[in-house]
């Protein structure tokens, strides 16, 4: 009888808090993990911070990891404190803004970038 062996990809591994980073100047964007189904980026806000009104063609879910965020999108305004997370559909403008320092969980579709993301400071 013959045996074969198949390949197991190593699976990545990723810290939200290890190696984290604040700036004075503007929220810090950290890639963290990219798989073959999405991406999981590490938003660090002071707090005050905002990312201005954007949006991507691709869904997304956001996580408030520590800290307290108002996310607001159209009219609407929701706090997400920590453990509270939020998804929305592709095409919609939202806005980001810490009520105090604070970390945040972005998970990305695939295609998706992490330098869109990061583009959305210069807006």
């Amino acid at each position: 009888m013959t045996f074969t062996t198949t390949q197991i990809a190593k699976p990545q591994t990723a810290s939200f808090y290890k190696d984290l980073e604040f700036s004075d100047e503007s929220v810090v964007i950290t890639p963290l993990l990219n798989s073959d189904f999405g991406k999981e980026i590490r938003i660090a806000f002071k707090e005050g911070q905002v990312m201005k009104e954007h949006k991507t063609k691709f869904p997304i879910t956001v996580m408030t990891l520590r800290g307290s965020i108002e996310f607001g999108v159209g009219e609407e305004t929701y706090i997400l404190d920590e453990g509270e997370v939020i998804a929305l559909e592709g095409n919609v403008m939202h806005e980001l803004k810490a009520l105090k320092e604070s970390v945040v969980r972005l998970s990305l579709h695939k295609g998706d970038t992490v330098e869109r993301v990061k583009g959305v400071l210069s807006l």
